[in-house]
């Protein structure tokens, strides 16, 4: 009887099974299932044998979905086979929290951690760190690399992030051979494309994909109504007014989980939408029903549909938003606000509508963590941080979330809120970022967010990244994405938006110069080109070439009908569209040298104000007569901004901009000594005196004339007229059709310009790693961290690795070796002062100042010229000017090699780094600043992180040892006891 005869229950198939079972009861995954208290998914089971198998892991699946699973097997497998594992995570404190996961499981004797300020047993079996850490470990041939066996890195999709992104696929392409990688990623529709780059760098590697959800998530929008709710009284003291009416997304019949494309819209949301246009924010209104009919069960069950007569669109308030999630069972809650400010204006505004979500029981345990959680922190600075409001707003169940506050206070909230605690949170998106805080439902406030240079719409790839916190595996049956009703809300596109769960994962990758040197001593110019050309980036775009060179090839056949319709039989039209367009770039070229030159005479006339000049402005947004303030002379890069009075009183800056026609003084009036422009009487009195000046000047023959009208510069030029005269003589120029050719023409130009670029693309992909590898080394060959003909590469230690046979290969030299323990973003600048002593005589405090320009990057609307201490001739001012000076000269030589610019240097940092650095205390370092306590320690630890560099790669002993005691006057108070 042949096996397909073979019944499943046979004997023979019963022992066969029996037989599997047995084989797999004695894996190590067997081993690692028996103390799990939850069952696999099949996706973790796949993942989880390949990598028992010793192939390497790609797991793609959405958040919540138990991806850690694998790299917690992968911890397993190491401690069984006494090898060394890896946890890498992209953030301090998500290294913080596996961590203590970790070291709860398997014991605090074999877990250690280490995230660059902090190291807790770094020679255990399994340590987890940033991935920055490995790096730096790889590129120093640290000795904690010996026994490595697998490494996992969590969050692997932040190798598109631009900052950091590089350093995921230097750990990648870097790691030895025989480590297993486990990478763990977000769902990306490109999953396949990564893993076939991964299986190209380290070999074998399984791809494992899951897109479904462990937890259903169901999609709504909460919408104001303005009448038909509760009486505040029918629901108990406390509670604000309701006015929040959560409707489903979807029709009834749609699969949440799985959408499909275009799902239809609930008719009731366009009903809703429909029913009445924005009014703005809502007030007290009524309550709608819940979330449907799907196995939902919240307070009040199923509620009917409501009567919406006389209801109008307007935006809920955020207390009402969240006690609607409240009153339909839908809490605890993430409440994501684009806006640090957005996120306290909530907490607040829930204060004072007095809403409490907790019970006496749940606040007192609150007010007991929050008082433990802070007991190292002095009272003053308690006071300074506002935490009487922070735990009165914990007390209640509600709490902000976000960069600018001190991690201290984030970490009680996440761990008051992961316990059930914390019923809402207000969030920055910082917060769907690795940390573990799944919620029931999470709320986004708006679908559009501001980008540090614009109002961009939120993406799909980042809504799903949002909204995938919703649903606690094991506690909820589903989870809920709520999008608040507001302005430029459209359901469709939000049903799309909500339906497009994957985005592609792009590499952000590009060689460096701490980079350049490491390759460089360790293989090799030729031999590190070679390995750069192994990246994710040049994978991605050698694969792109190829749809690039057919597009280009489209536009060479267009470009060919193209010159066919424009052809004359009067003669080369080709050439006559040349000059037409040589005619129209002189006449463009001759405008903008007029406007330059109108430009330069208005600066000059601003130059030679004075105060109490009265200025006639003859055109422009502020034309009119003005009395000179102050001239305002050296106020930017646009010219002088002199400071003037109008003749309705107003007070005001003279902009280049504002006087297109230039000014002219016609008359002068007195100013007096005690005249405050902030003083109405005084800016009445000198208007009257700029009303009698003017009044003077009516006089017959008293006011000056306008002067004639500048002649054209245009009708001068000798070029253009006779490039007019070739057109005018041209034999097509006489051609019935001409403008007919000159359309085809202008057809044909417009696409050669493009074709052209694609042609510069698909050139420049080609290897284009490589290239920006070669002008990284010649700008290092150029400062003299880098020489030709030495005896080649040279080892982690810096003697030499080679015979020396190849006089043309690049080696390091001493101040390179500096720079290869440089790491930060601006590397080569750092290299650059320490190599010319811009730093040496500085004092602790004054360099921890000075390095604060090198990692801080401030908001937009802090002011232009912060306060420098000692002022800009004392030491700290000096050596400030002298690093820009370097970071000039490093910028120009950048621009010369066709590199990205280093980053600007940023002195907003320089004073409160300074004044805490001499110990003043955090009232007197924050008072009169717009920088947040949370920003102020997080910005001093990325000094400190800095300072620790330069402990160690400084040329003196003596810069050494004030790198050291810098780091030392820094790490004390908030920042001391702050673990991220």
């Amino acid at each position: 009887m042949t096996a397909a005869d073979t019944p499943a229950d046979s004997p023979a198939a019963r022992y066969a099974a029996a037989r599997a079972r047995q084989a797999a009861s004695r894996t190590r995954l067997a081993e690692f299932r028996r103390d799990l208290d939850f069952p696999l998914d099949e996706f973790q089971v796949s993942a989880c044998e390949a990598l028992e198998e010793g192939r390497g892991v790609l797991v793609a699946a959405p958040t919540g979905a138990g991806k850690t699973v694998v790299g917690e097997f992968a911890v397993h497998l190491a401690l069984a086979t006494g090898r060394k594992a890896f946890y890498t995570t992209p953030i301090k404190a998500l290294s913080n929290q596996k961590y203590a996961d970790l070291a709860r499981r398997h014991g605090p004797d074999h877990v250690g951690l280490l995230t660059g300020d902090t190291s807790i047993n770094a020679d255990a079996p399994v340590v987890v760190m940033t991935t920055e850490v490995l790096r730096n470990m790889l590129y120093g041939g640290s000795s904690a690399l010996d026994g490595l066996g697998y490494v996992v890195m969590d969050e692997v999709h932040y190798l598109a992030d631009r900052f950091r992104g590089p350093v995921w696929e230097e750990v990648i392409i870097h790691l030895s051979d025989d480590v297993q990688l486990v990478s763990l990623s977000a769902t990306v529709s490109n999953a396949e494309e990564f893993g076939d780059w991964l299986e190209m760098v380290r070999g074998d590697t399984a791809v494992v994909v899951s897109e479904r959800r462990p937890v259903p998530l169901w999609q709504h929008v909460l919408v104001a109504r303005s009448a038909g709710g509760p009486d505040r009284a029918e629901r108990g003291p406390g509670r604000p007014g309701l006015g929040a009416e959560l409707l489903d997304l979807y029709a009834g019949h749609v699969d949440p989980t799985d959408p499909g494309v275009n799902p239809p819209i609930n008719p009731d949301l366009l009903a809703a939408f429909r029913a009445a246009p924005r009014t703005g924010t809502s007030g007290p209104g009524g309550r709608g029903r819940g979330p449907g009919d799907r196995g939902y069960r919240g307070r009040g069950g199923r509620r009917p549909a409501p009567d919406r007569a006389g209801s109008s669109r307007r935006t809920p308030s955020r207390f009402s938003v969240v006690d609607a999630l409240d009153e339909d069972g839908l809490l605890p809650a993430i409440y994501f606000i684009f806006s640090r400010a957005g996120c306290e204006g909530a907490v607040t505004q829930c204060l004072t509508a007095g809403l409490r979500l907790t019970t006496p029981e749940e606040e007192a345990e609150i007010r007991r963590v929050a008082e433990e959680r802070t007991a190292a922190i002095p009272s003053e600075d308690l006071d300074v941080l506002g935490y009487w409001t922070w735990s009165e707003s914990l007390a209640r169940g509600i709490a902000a979330h976000h960069a600018g506050m001190l991690p201290v206070f984030k970490e009680t909230v996440e761990e008051l809120f992961s316990r059930g605690l914390i019923k809402a949170v207000f969030a920055t998106e910082t917060l769907a970022l690795g940390i573990n805080m799944p919620a029931r439902s999470v709320v986004l406030e708006r679908l559009v967010k501001w980008d540090g240079s614009a109002h961009v719409d939120v993406t799909p790839g980042e809504y799903t990244q949002l909204t995938g916190r919703a649903g606690r595996r094991g506690i909820d049956v589903e989870g809920h994405a709520v999008v608040v009703d507001h302005a430029g809300l459209d359901p469709v596109h939000l049903a799309g938006l909500a339906s497009k769960r994957l985005y592609p994962l792009r590499s952000s990758f590009r060689p460096t110069y701490n980079m350049a040197v490491n390759l460089v001593a360790q293989v090799g110019h030729d031999r590190a080109r070679d390995v750069l050309e192994t990246s994710f980036a040049q994978f991605q775009a050698d694969r792109g070439v190829v749809g690039l060179a057919k597009q280009a090839q489209a536009h060479a056949e267009a470009l060919e009908g193209y010159a066919r319709a424009m052809t004359c039989d009067q003669g080369d039209f080709g050439e006559y569209a040349a000059l037409r367009r040589r005619i129209a770039a002189r006449e463009a070229d001759l405008s903008r040298a007029a406007s330059r030159s109108r430009r330069a005479e208005v600066i000059a006339a601003f130059e030679r104000l004075r105060p109490g000049d009265v200025v006639e402005v003859p055109s422009g947004r502020r034309a009119g007569y003005v009395v000179v303030l102050d001239p305002g002379e050296g106020a930017g890069f646009d010219g002088p901004r002199p400071t003037v009075l109008t003749q309705d009183r107003a007070v005001k800056n003279l902009t280049v901009a504002d006087a297109p026609g230039g000014v002219r003084t016609v008359a002068r009036v007195r100013i007096p000594k005690t005249f405050n422009p902030r003083v109405p009487a005084h800016r009445r009195d000198l208007a009257s005196s700029l009303r009698n000046a003017l009044g003077a000047l009516d006089e017959p023959g008293t006011r000056p004339g306008k002067g004639p009208r500048a002649r054209s510069a245009a009708a001068d030029d000798a070029e253009l007229a006779r490039l007019r005269a070739q057109l005018r003589a041209h034999p097509c120029h006489g051609c019935p059709d001409r403008e007919d050719h000159a359309r085809w023409a202008e057809r044909w130009q417009r696409l050669k310009k493009e074709h052209d670029r694609l042609v510069g693309r698909v050139e420049g992909r080609t290897g284009s790693i490589a290239k920006l590898f070669d002008r990284t080394c010649d700008v290092l060959l150029t400062l003299g961290y880098l020489e030709r003909g030495g005896d080649g590469p040279s080892g982690a230690d810096g003697t030499d690795g080679t015979d020396g046979t190849d006089s043309t290969e690049l080696r390091v030299t001493d101040d390179g070796r500096w720079l290869r323990r440089l790491y930060a973003e601006n590397d080569l600048l750092l290299a650059e002062c320490l190599r010319r002593g811009v730093w040496a005589d500085l004092d602790a405090p004054a360099l921890a100042a000075v390095v604060s320009t090198c990692v801080y990057s401030g908001r937009r609307d802090e002011p232009a010229e912060p306060y420098v201490p000692g002022g800009p001739h004392g030491t700290l001012g000096q050596a400030l000017d002298a690093t820009v000076r370097v970071w000039s000269e490093v910028e120009d030589l950048e621009d010369a090699h066709r590199l990205d610019a280093t980053g600007e240097l940023d002195l907003g940092l320089v004073a409160a780094v300074h004044r805490w650095a001499v110990g003043r205390s955090l009232d007197a370092v924050l008072r009169g600043s717009e920088i947040a306590a949370g920003d102020f320690v997080r910005w001093c630890k990325q000094v400190i992180d800095v300072l620790d560099q330069l402990a160690t790669a400084a040329p003196t002993p003596a810069l050494r040892r004030t790198a050291n005691q810098a780091i030392d006057r820094l790490r004390r108070g908030v920042v001391a006891y702050s673990s991220v």
